[in-house]
């Protein structure tokens, strides 16, 4: 297993560093942070100078050596928009990311698990049915128009016609105030934001989870586990849902990597300062040096957690271990 981890680890490394390469690349090509320059008294000069001093008329090859020997130190610049340090911003914009999705993942994950194993024990039943359907209009739902209509309906609504003091569940931030910890004000921020970002999730998930369990219900090693006299419950743990989870974590690790850097409409509904928001507001600036930083952290937790999936392929059948 050790071994199985390494290489996958060392085929990790050169994707990160390409990927890197290629973010930096882009960014260059679309942001000219000298650009508000060419207005100024100096003109073309001021822009020259400012070129030289972000090493901007070097190639790429050389700016991205001076990026990547800085970054691996911990320096990842200055915000040309605030005059922050990036690595801080981003350090702080990440953990508001992280508790929105260490929590939505977490939900997603065992509603998911358990609609869809019970979908595929079910199947045809009324239920399933009835799972089905919500799965469809769950994915058919916009997060941008559902985190306004939970916010009509399960803030401001109730709020009005019950005559309360306050929302039952908060809507900006992940505190109120200057509150901070886990405490019963951070549930009633975390609520909404967390269905917002979940809804979509645990309906696609779902439906992996039902197709994947079907599937291997119908093998070969499942219904002669039956034929043995297994009971059925053992049968559905221990054979066929630990094979059928194998499909869901590639999708969970893809969607889970990918929500890093894709929170922006939950964040900017819920005005949660993320790494969605931190984005955004770093684009409509043209903040160059946060842009680099964002896509290479973002790209960096992309490929962690297809890490993870292979470790995981591994776990859960141990003869991909020898692949």
């Amino acid at each position: 297993m050790v071994a199985y981890i390494l290489r996958r680890v060392l085929y990790s490394i050169p994707v990160i560093l390409i990927a890197a390469l290629i973010l930096l690349w882009g960014v260059r090509e679309t942001f000219d942070p000298c650009a508000q320059f060419r207005t100024s008294r100096g003109g073309q000069a001021s822009v020259e100078r400012c070129r030289k001093a972000d090493h901007l008329d070097e190639p790429i090859t050389s700016q991205y050596w001076s990026w990547l020997t800085k970054a691996v130190q911990g320096d990842l610049g200055q915000s040309e928009r605030t005059n922050a340090d990036v690595g801080s911003t981003i350090a702080t914009a990440m953990w508001y990311t992280i508790q929105l999705i260490f929590w939505g993942v977490l939900l997603s994950a065992l509603l998911a698990i358990a609609l869809g194993v019970y979908s595929a024990v079910r199947q045809y039943s009324v239920g399933d049915y009835i799972l089905t359907t919500l799965s469809f209009i769950g994915l058919a739902m916009p997060p941008f128009w559902f985190g306004l209509i939970a916010i009509q309906f399960l803030a401001v609504g109730p709020k009005n016609w019950f005559g309360l003091d306050r929302t039952i569940f908060g809507f900006v931030g992940l505190h109120n105030g200057d509150s901070t910890g886990f405490d019963l004000d951070y549930v009633r921020h975390l609520v909404l934001p967390v269905l917002t970002l979940t809804v979509q999730s645990i309906a696609e998930w779902s439906r992996f989870q039902r197709a994947s369990m079907l599937d291997v219900m119908s093998a070969d090693y499942v219904r002669t586990a039956r034929a043995k006299g297994v009971r059925r419950r053992d049968v559905l743990v221990k054979h066929a849902l630990r094979n059928a989870l194998i499909p869901l974590v590639t999708v969970m690790a893809l969607d889970i990597g990918g929500l890093f850097g894709g929170v922006i409409i939950t964040e900017k509904i819920f005005a949660i300062p993320g790494m969605g928001r931190l984005f955004l507001d770093s684009l409509q600036q043209g903040d160059a040096p946060m842009l680099v930083a964002w896509t290479v952290v973002t790209a960096v937790f992309v490929v962690l957690f297809n890490l993870i999936a292979d470790i995981l392929y591994g776990v859960l059948d141990p003869r991909i271990r020898l692949a």
